[in-house]
């Protein structure tokens, strides 16, 4: 039998929409079923009331014809010497609704999420699995998986919209591997791509997706109200899931999902933290880029286990008042060839431009930000972790990359924006545009930036022409005051200014101090590492340093590892070293971050105005000579007062003098140099009283070497 062109593009995988061929249509007065089932020696449509039609073969490869009575039939082929019964998946409606593509062509599809994907379904009282996915540029797609012997004639899909291809797989179902082979406009086959909106994914070096039903995920407690407020105590601990503890003991494998809940959130509680920050946990293919070149961003990496085990460790950190925030990845990906470089044989997520569409330092990819269904993918994947997975917040990676066109390029090597100017103005209204989406639809949320640069109101609101941040990372700080601790005590003299410029503009933005992975890698040694001086000098400045960052104004944030004073620098590939623990000046650190973290949260002074300048005061700010900072912290009570004094050099000072708000006793709440901490308990023996000197009150003190003081009034 000769076929019409529409039946050879079907047979050949070259239709757009192969239901126009496929299933059951009305020819004149009768309606006539078409199949493609290839390797089937034989097919035969079973109707309602089990009357039976064979199929006539009208084509070797596989296709099927013949008049049925009513669209009502099931399937029955033979494969060689078996048989099997199965639902024809061109015999169902189409899954997206003309109010979908609406929205999805506008890039408002909040929820494209509970579309896009594979989901399990029952439509017309059959079960099975609705697959969707944007291709626009493909000739032809097709689900290939564990449902169809991963071939990919079985289940061609027929687009829809602007290039949404769509396709009902009654013989799939949750737990099977699938991915999408797809047919480039050029004709050529591209590699087998994993689904952009895979919930779960197979573990690597294997890349198939893995169908999971969104619904049967449990149903998690919120954290608790007002736990990311500006005037709330934002201590945050940053952990890399796979080497904050590892079983040694069994080939030094990770710790799950599930044995990561049995001992972490208790850590995080006792060591007084607020929050953890997990970096990124979307499914990536290579260990050593620590999750920062994302392949699957809807899917929790399969490496500590499946998604409802993620759900059960965010679920434990919430049930002991701890916040979670996940470290987010929308500034690049990796070109791997399973994944979403050149999706459908174009630069369809990217630029296609190297010029805009690829960073020269990490060799991957960049969103093409102004494309509309880029956007929606990524706004939807923020609130998707938010909605689904119950997590707090989000720690936006690398937002400087995204904000310039010329970020790590050379002259030439860019494309200006449409106003000649170097800034890129996609990427700030889909900044812009994600943060509206998040403080609109979870008003207990925030974002933070990662942005290295001064561009101006990252955490301002986007109605004063700000990015609309909750928070933004202070890397000035970071680097200014590392740079500082770093001297040898006899020249910190000379860079006094490294400490007092940071407060030139500390409240011109709501700043979290970060204490970050990216400080103890790659050469940087780790924190203790950049101490100078013997043993005992660089615990003792380790601790100052500490205690001067926890009385500074901002949220905290320190990477796992710092803690404990870990005097390596950091490892991906191992445990923590918790051994160091039995050494005395480690376990002095651990309990003084757990007594900071402790004054934190119980001081209001220390965390009330972390973000207000009316919140700061200094008190002593020229004694270079002595290296001696003092300031007083305020709550948003009068009374609420904590005055900081920090010592930078290995002289015991005596005397020393500290203007302080009002007379009468102060209470020393910390010394750093405390005994049991490691330091060598020169101090104030508890208590001081606030003398008149020429009509200020002043602490006559005396000020422990290289060691941080805290006082608060006893009114």
């Amino acid at each position: 039998m000769r076929l019409s062109d529409e039946a050879r593009a079907v047979v050949t995988g070259r239709h757009s929409d192969p239901f126009t061929v496929l299933g059951p249509h009305t020819d004149k007065d009768r309606t006539v079923l078409r199949v493609l089932m290839p390797r089937a020696s034989r097919v035969i449509a079973i109707q309602d009331g089990g009357q039976e039609q064979e199929l006539i073969q009208i084509e070797d490869s596989g296709l099927f014809s013949g008049p049925i009575k009513n669209a009502r039939y099931r399937l029955r082929a033979r494969f060689g010497d078996s048989e099997v019964e199965l639902e024809d998946p061109y015999r169902f409606p189409p899954l997206l609704t003309d109010f979908d593509l609406h929205l999805l062509g506008e890039g408002n599809h909040l929820r494209i999420y509970d579309k896009l994907g594979a989901h399990p379904r029952n439509i017309d009282e059959v079960e099975g699995v609705a697959f969707v996915v944007f291709a626009p540029n493909a000739q032809r797609v097709s689900v290939v998986g564990d449902f169809n012997g991963w071939d990919g004639r079985r289940h061609a899909m027929r687009v829809r919209g602007s290039g949404y291809w769509e396709i009902f797989i009654p013989a799939a179902r949750s737990g099977d591997k699938y991915k999408y082979e797809i047919v480039g406009p050029d004709g050529a086959l591209l590699p087998l791509k994993s689904d952009p909106f895979a919930f779960a994914a197979e573990n690597r070096p294997s890349t198939a997706s893995i169908v999971l039903d969104l619904d049967s995920l449990p149903q998690l407690r919120p954290a608790r109200a007002g736990i990311n407020s500006i005037h709330a105590p934002i201590s945050i601990y940053e952990v890399h899931l796979g080497s904050w503890r590892r079983k040694s003991d069994e080939s030094n494998r990770w710790l799950t999902y599930r044995e990561l809940a049995e001992t972490w959130p208790d850590y995080v509680r006792d060591m007084g933290f607020t929050h953890v920050e997990l970096l990124p946990v979307s499914e990536h293919p290579f260990d050593g880029s620590w999750g920062y070149q994302p392949t699957g961003l809807y899917a929790p990496t399969s490496r500590f286990g499946s998604p409802e085990d993620f759900v059960a460790l965010v679920d434990a950190f919430h049930e002991r008042g701890i916040g979670v925030l996940l470290d987010w990845v929308p500034g690049h990906f990796p070109d791997d060839p399973h994944g979403l470089g050149r999706f459908d044989g174009t630069a369809l997520y990217e630029h296609a431009n190297p010029l805009q569409g690829r960073h020269l330092d990490w060799g991957t990819l960049i969103y093409n930000f102004g494309r509309t269904e880029v956007s929606n993918f990524l706004l939807a994947n923020a609130l998707f972790w938010l909605d689904r997975y119950g997590v707090d917040g989000l720690r936006v990676d690398a937002v400087a990359s995204m904000l310039y066109l010329d970020y790590s390029r050379p002259t030439g090597g860019w494309i200006p924006n449409k106003h000649g100017g170097r800034e890129n103005l996609e990427a700030v209204d889909f900044l812009r545009r994600v943060n509206t989406e998040v403080f609109g639809e979870f008003p207990n949320a925030t974002t933070a930036a990662e942005e290295s640069t001064a561009w101006p109101q990252v955490s301002r609101p986007i109605e004063w022409g700000g990015l609309g941040f909750g928070y933004k990372w202070n890397m000035g700080w970071m680097h200014d005051t590392l740079d500082y601790i770093s001297k040898d005590p006899i020249h910190r003299r000379h860079h006094h200014g490294q400490i007092l410029f940071g407060l030139h503009y500390a409240f011109s933005e709501n700043f979290i101090l970060p204490l970050s992975h990216d400080e103890v890698v790659h050469g940087k040694r780790s924190i203790l590492g950049r101490m100078p001086g013997d043993e005992w000098q660089r615990f003792a400045n380790m601790r100052a340093y500490f205690a001067f960052m926890y009385g500074h104004p901002g949220k905290k944030l320190l990477f796992m590892g710092s803690e404990i004073a870990q005097d390596t620098e950091w490892n991906h590939d191992s445990s923590l070293p918790w051994a160091l623990l039995d050494r005395p000046f480690h376990a002095g650190i651990q309990r003084l971050i757990q007594d900071l973290n402790r004054l934190y949260r119980t001081l209001p002074a220390l965390h009330e105005r972390d973000c207000e300048g009316e919140g700061f005061e200094w008190l002593v700010m020229h004694d270079a000579d002595n290296s001696v900072f003092a300031w007083q912290r305020k709550g948003l009570k009068e009374t609420d007062r904590c005055v900081v004094i920090v010592n930078f050099t290995p002289q015991v000072l005596e005397g020393y003098r500290v203007p302080v708000p009002f007379t009468g006793r102060w209470r020393e709440v910390l010394n750093s140099d405390a005994a049991i901490y490691g330091g060598s308990n020169v101090g104030n023996n508890g208590t001081v009283t606030a003398v008149m000197s020429r009509d200020i009150p002043e602490l006559h003190i005396v000020v422990p070497p290289l060691a941080a003081l805290y006082f608060v009034p006893e009114l």
